[in-house]
């Protein structure tokens, strides 16, 4: 870098092409739901396998961390984050041009290198990024991640409506092309394209006291993950079928009305950071787990003030996230270490986010009524609350 960007800091260079990477992360799965009826009409996808668009790239998240982390140790994690955004540009393009199989094929593309950036992106935070703004930088990470996902689901309707679905699909690459030019400006081509594996870590000193507590607040932040991801995909997923059923709003109404739950995480993504700066992580981690315990509690006592359950719940959702990652990168004593317990967190919690719809699904078939699928989703909310507080608490401890 040189001239004008060489005397901006580097950690704003690194968090403005984290924003922009992020943008890539999780637009390309959420287009599919605008679009879905306009490719089965096309593509004679039965339903099974038309849900199977939006559950890949899940349980690739999950599937497929380990392997995540193994390249982001192999390949550096500049160069791995290039193959994220090589893998969604390549990803999205096939999946748009392609006859079924290939629309297969390129959405199990796009999970696979959206994994390796999931690992990744938090270990460029971890150590480009100073320590006390590291949770910044990661409520920076989340909130884009979202609106990500935001902007992408308002915009493919209307886009497929113009050109059609393939090219309304096909269009998120172009964030993808802006990114990856954007991650080599800053870099270097050198570093950005070519591997480079990272450095063993440094044995500890003989005289260095052990490393305390780092497996169980891994085990804690696994278990915190898993539940904040089960609630966030069992949520999502059923939250317009409960309005519509509870509260007799039509499915447009009842889709506008679950959007606050998205919208709201950017709040939350970026609020949390801020009150770090005054409250204790307990103290934080406790809120954050109060808000989010509002909506199967508000839902089950107050549906009518649904949209007051779903500001906070939303907040929470976003704010969940940050905590989890901050304090991982936070504890991890290097890099190697911070991409395994990445990996472990994200492989066990993005399995239960996998299998959030199907097991709320089938415990309201199986009940007739929205009771027992909110009293499950509260109980993965409670997993979140204790595990992530106690472990958030162990881990300021450990600074």
């Amino acid at each position: 870098m040189s001239g004008l960007l060489s005397r901006v800091p580097r950690s704003w260079v690194v968090l403005a092409c984290i924003a922009l990477i992020s943008l890539c992360m999780r637009g390309p799965i959420v287009s599919v739901a605008p679009v879905l009826d306009t490719m089965q009409a096309e593509l004679g996808f039965p339903p099974v396998v038309l849900g199977l668009l939006t559950s890949i790239p899940v349980l690739c998240f999950s599937l497929a961390s380990p392997a995540a982390a193994l390249a982001g140790r192999r390949f550096g994690a500049e160069f791995a984050v290039t193959l994220t955004l090589l893998g969604v540009l390549a990803g999205v393009v096939l999946r748009s041009a392609g006859p079924p199989a290939v629309v297969l094929f390129g959405t199990v593309l796009i999970g696979l290198a959206i994994t390796v950036g999931n690992i990744c992106i938090p270990l460029i935070i971890r150590r480009d990024v100073s320590s006390r703004r590291q949770g910044t930088a990661m409520g920076l990470y989340s909130a884009f991640l979202n609106v990500g996902a935001f902007l992408t689901s308002v915009v493919t309707a209307p886009l497929a409506e113009l050109m059609g679905w393939r090219l309304a699909l096909a269009a998120v690459g172009i964030l993808a092309v802006l990114a990856t030019a954007a991650w080599a400006f800053a870099f270097g081509p050198r570093r950005a394209f070519v591997p480079k594996p990272l450095p063993p870590a440094p044995a500890p000193a003989a005289d260095a006291p052990p490393v305390a507590g780092v497996f169980w607040i891994t085990a804690g932040l696994t278990v915190g993950f898993a539940g904040q991801a089960f609630s966030y995909y069992g949520v999502t997923t059923w939250l317009p079928s409960f309005l519509g059923d509870s509260l007799g709003m039509t499915a447009t109404e009842a889709g506008a009305g679950a959007s606050i739950f998205q919208v709201l995480a950017i709040l939350g993504s970026l609020g949390v950071p801020l009150l770090a700066k005054y409250w204790s992580p307990t103290a934080v981690a406790l809120t954050v787990s109060a808000l989010w315990a509002s909506i199967p509690v508000g839902l089950l006592l107050a549906p009518s003030w649904w949209w007051l359950w779903c500001i906070s719940a939303g907040i929470a959702q976003g704010g969940g996230f940050t905590i989890i990652f901050s304090a991982l990168i936070k504890v991890a004593p290097d890099m190697a270490t911070a991409g395994r317990m990445s990996a472990s967190v994200q492989g066990v919690g993005y399995f239960f986010a996998a299998i959030a719809p199907s097991a709320v699904g089938f415990v309201h078939e199986q009940a007739g009524t929205w009771t027992p699928p909110l009293l499950v989703i509260l109980g993965s909310v409670l997993a979140f609350g204790i595990c992530t507080t106690v472990s958030v608490r162990s881990a300021g401890k450990r600074r």
